[in-house]
């Protein structure tokens, strides 16, 4: 079952594609740089236990500084994990938020800001991996960190700190067991 944090004005599930129009001044951040405290974001999340891979395809119309939208994994609004395609000084970026009562925050510039992303997390006991694909089937691993191996909520994400909203649309999404072999 599938639930909303933060239910944006306007969404629509249809098949497996999801679209969200993010609100505006909407973030997830917790401290670091000004000492404020966002947890403002949309997520359409299902609560996941034990080991998973998660995936899904992301496309938007990202317009001003910060816009994202991604994947996140999230114990509670002190500790989580957002990543995907985040808008830094007019280019697409690779990004991974990693937030244990403060956040971090790594982004690798995209080629040509591509018109899609597909992304992969992977949870083994209390490791999360993230892997970012230009095409859907050569990834590339983004960021490796410890998040809780307790229950957590999974599920595509978006936000628009600085701007008026924009549209995210989300493909495919899906969580999984990890295999032994992952």
């Amino acid at each position: 079952m599938m639930y909303w944090l933060n239910e944006p004005a306007t969404w629509e599930a249809q098949g497996d594609t999801l679209t969200v129009t993010a609100d505006p001044k909407t973030d997830f951040w917790r401290k670091t740089d000004d000492g404020g405290v966002r947890d403002t974001g949309h997520c359409y999340y299902e609560r996941v236990m034990g080991d998973f891979v998660a995936e899904v395809k992301v496309s938007g119309e990202y317009a001003a500084q910060y816009d994202q939208a991604g994947l996140m994994v999230r114990l509670d609004e002190v500790y989580w994990m957002k990543c995907g395609i985040e808008l830094f000084n007019d280019v697409q970026q690779a990004s991974a938020v990693v937030t244990n009562e403060y956040s971090d925050w790594s982004i690798v510039p995209l080629p040509q800001n591509p018109p899609a992303i597909w992304l992969r997390v992977t949870r083994k006991t209390s490791t999360l991996s993230v892997y970012y694909s230009l095409d859907g089937e050569t990834y590339t691993l983004l960021r490796m960190a410890y998040l809780t191996s307790a229950e957590v909520e999974v599920g595509p994400m978006c936000a628009a700190p600085t701007g008026d909203g924009f549209r995210a649309v989300f493909e495919g999404f899906g969580v999984r067991p990890l295999r032994a072999a992952e």
